[in-house]
């Protein structure tokens, strides 16, 4: 196997016996890092501390993540002038804080035969969020509720 000892110089080509000889001299640990490589590549290191570095990083790179939330809004056919502009705004809002937004219209009853009238609220409510986010695909229908998803803008 190829041997690299820990400074990171190639020692060279050593039966296992032999590398794991060289790293119990150093008080160190034989780690395979290649295994499929011909011949197989092995690092003399502190594999304690190489597991250490290697949380460190995920941890630090978990950190820098933002984590993307679906808010949901919901508006029934009906819905009022002054409640619609309320939901409107809290949408607005959602999407500045950086969240996708899933706003759908419920319909019940008889209201599912005036499916216009919630495609109409859709389509209005597209064109007064389109400042503030992105319409990420058609208004579509999932049993008695149809959906739009707002995406926020880069």
């Amino acid at each position: 196997m190829r041997v690299i000892d820990d400074e990171g110089n190639q020692v060279g080509i050593l039966s296992p016996f032999d590398a794991m000889k060289l790293a119990k001299e150093k008080d160190l640990d034989l780690v395979e890092i290649s295994p499929t490589a011909q011949p197989p590549v092995c690092r003399i290191m502190n594999y304690g501390k190489y597991l250490y570095q290697l949380n460190k990083k995920a941890h630090e790179a978990k950190k820098h993540q933002k984590v993307i939330q679906v808010k949901e809004v919901k508006f029934r056919p009906m819905t009022d002038d002054h409640d619609y502009e309320f939901k409107k705004n809290n949408i607005i809002r959602f999407l500045g804080d950086g969240d996708k937004v899933k706003a759908g219209v419920m319909f019940r009853g008889r209201e599912n035969t005036h499916r216009e009238i919630g495609r109409q609220l859709i389509t209005r409510l597209m064109q007064d969020v389109a400042d503030h986010g992105v319409v990420e695909g058609f208004p579509k229908m999932e049993g008695n509720n149809m959906f739009v998803i707002f995406g926020p803008k880069k």
